[in-house]
């Protein structure tokens, strides 16, 4: 299974979190390496992160349109 690490940016919607996952690449061409950032929806069966908490999320099964990953470790 595929894991990420991550900052909890959303908790409004019900048991989902959102969150931002950064990483850096190398430009090609150019060699300088410059930071992108992707959002990933969660499942958080017990709603218990809040915004700002650093997560580790792991791949799953589709549990909704939107949610692919679930959230394995608070840290």
């Amino acid at each position: 299974m595929h894991t990420k690490t991550g900052i909890v940016t959303s908790t409004k919607s019900d048991k989902t979190v959102v969150v931002t996952v950064h990483r850096y690449v190398r430009h090609p061409k150019y060699l300088k390496r410059y930071r992108i950032s992707k959002k990933f929806h969660a499942h958080d069966e017990d709603s218990k992160c809040k915004e700002g908490d650093t997560v580790i999320i792991e791949e799953t099964r589709p549990l909704s349109k939107l949610k692919h990953w679930k959230v394995i470790e608070i840290k």
